[in-house]
């Protein structure tokens, strides 16, 4: 039996879509591809490892992603441990003196995408017990 896509999990989706642009930018930042437009990023400045980190985080939000699209119920549970770890970059990011403002997408993403995961409704069209 095929599962329908809520509208809210098309919406999560394209959440999960936002975040791996978001990491591919940090990535391509810490490489020195792309520069930073706004605030300076100064705990990785030029980082492999952080680059790594970042690019490893966009591949993983690609594969959420079309788990999301699918209406995997795995894909939830992996979009929640995704946006924490996220939220815990931005904020180790933060603290070690990059500016907020370079940081702000990616925390605030994140944390939507965390708030939207707990909403029952999403819990819900997953199968995930309230």
């Amino acid at each position: 039996m095929e599962k329908t896509r809520p509208i809210g999990v098309t919406i999560l989706a394209f959440l999960a879509i936002l975040g791996a642009v978001n990491a591919l930018i940090y990535t391509l930042q810490m490489l020195h591809i792309l520069p930073v437009f706004i605030g300076p990023v100064a705990f990785f400045q030029f980082s492999l490892i952080g680059a790594f980190f970042w690019g490893l985080l966009f591949f993983i939000w690609l594969w959420v992603f079309r788990m999301l699209w699918e209406v995997n119920p795995q894909g939830w549970m992996f979009m929640m441990v995704l946006s924490l770890l996220n939220l815990v970059f931005g904020i180790i990011n933060v603290i070690g003196a990059s500016s907020w403002q370079a940081m702000a997408p990616i925390i605030i993403i994140s944390g939507l995408v965390f708030i939207y995961c707990m909403m029952p409704a999403t819990k819900e069209a997953f199968g995930v017990p309230q």
